[in-house]
């Protein structure tokens, strides 16, 4: 008979996003006249940026001639991205990252949950707590983190990261192989210094670990003290994979295209002990399971890095960082403690009443929709996360709603 994975068993019932889906349309369901304007998941609002839609058309345009036609593309991206890649977001900051370091895909959320195909069940994992549920939950499915006991997998090594830290958890006591970090950080906001990203990589160096560092959000860092890519640390490039997005600086939530960058000095080890390049095994895992992204959607995303589309993507940033701080401004006028929300599109809230409480009290009472930060682990109880991304009326009147309760 046909058996199934077991360890989707130990899984939590359903995803974060699927529970909070359900809630609202029951809401709206039973509240048909009420409007509900949503606060809560991460996904953007606003159009794509003018060079990105003019790049689209003309890709698409080159599809109806045998001359210019595309079929399949190179698993790891067009030539032409990758270098653009390359050029503007590594080498302008001084990292001599190479394009052929870089792996094209359809979104981070992918990448972040393939790549930890690459190890073994064995390893011991450091997982920030709160956390994106989706590094936990890969994990579980492949086996490596035991069962959930008081909402904690026995197997898992937590990074407590609270309002005493900043929210940026120091490197722990014992050892771990792979460590998931996250800033600037979903769901707290908080981002991490030059400082503190190099005591993670002199402690992945000493441990022969490895670091996942998702950099989804770093176009909106403001602070020109703060780095935008773990390899502005020395030595990253040895001991780091870093994941970048299209989707939260560009709009690309829905067209899909993101990228993962692997140095080619960066290695993991086998039974014996011998080094293998992680390059390669990504690269092998990536040409077998992915068939690339699309011409259209690539030169899309390469417009992002023309003159006229980094204005336009730093104007769509700078939006969402005023819809931020409106929201930090008022919930904090409002008697909340506030993080985050200034190098990043969400605002972390303290409340006195349990996460999910929190949740029914906006949605029942104001219409509005937040994420409960239980839903991100343990440490995320009494907190809600509101996003930035909506439109400024929308931003504007929820945050009115809120204060009328």
């Amino acid at each position: 008979m046909i058996k199934i994975n077991e360890n989707y068993l130990k899984l939590k019932s359903s995803y974060l996003f699927s529970d909070i889906a359900k809630k609202v349309a029951a809401f709206q369901e039973q509240n048909k006249d009420r409007e509900v304007i949503k606060l809560g998941i991460g996904d953007v609002t606003m159009p794509l940026p003018d060079s990105c839609i003019e790049a689209f058309h003309k890709a698409v345009d080159e599809m109806k001639s045998a001359a210019t036609f595309k079929g399949y593309g190179p698993e790891q991206g067009y030539a032409f991205l990758r270098e653009a890649i390359a050029e503007n977001d590594f080498k302008t900051r001084g990292v001599n990252i190479s394009a052929g370091e870089i792996f094209v895909s359809d979104g981070s959320k992918c990448d972040t949950g393939n790549i930890q195909e690459l190890f073994s069940n064995d390893i011991k994992i450091a997982i920030p707590d709160p956390v994106y549920p989706v590094y936990v939950d890969t994990n579980v499915m492949a086996g490596r983190t035991g069962i959930s006991e008081n909402g904690r997998y026995g197997k898992l090594v937590y990074l407590e990261s609270t309002e005493k830290n900043n929210f940026v958890p120091a490197p722990p006591a014992g050892d771990v192989d792979l460590i998931y970090l996250c800033f600037p950080n979903n769901p707290t906001g908080a981002t991490a210094t030059k400082e503190e990203l190099a005591a993670w990589v002199k402690y992945a160096k000493e441990k022969k670990a490895l670091i996942l560092f998702d950099a989804a959000y770093v176009s909106f860092i403001r602070d020109e003290n703060l780095p935008q890519s773990i390899y502005e640390i020395e030595g990253a490039d040895e001991v780091a994979i870093e994941f970048r997005s299209f989707s939260k600086n560009a709009g690309f939530t829905g067209t899909r295209c993101a990228f993962t960058v692997v140095p080619d000095k960066v290695a993991a080890y086998d039974s014996e002990g011998n080094a293998h390049k992680l390059k390669d095994l990504w690269n092998r895992r990536h040409t077998t399971k992915f068939n690339g992204v699309s011409y259209p959607v690539q030169k899309a995303a390469e417009a992002v890095y023309s003159q006229k589309g980094a204005k336009e993507v730093r104007a769509l940033t700078d939006f969402y960082l005023e819809n931020a701080k409106i929201i930090k401004t008022e919930m904090t006028k409002n008697g909340y403690t506030c993080f985050g929300g200034e190098n990043a599109p969400y605002i972390w809230i303290k409340s006195d009443l349990g996460s999910w409480e929190f949740f029914d009290m906006l949605l029942n009472k104001a219409g509005v929709v937040c994420t409960p930060g239980a839903g991100f682990g343990k440490c995320g109880e009494g907190y809600v996360r509101i996003s930035a991304f909506n439109s400024r009326e929308n931003v504007i009147k929820a945050m009115e709603k809120i204060s009328r309760l």
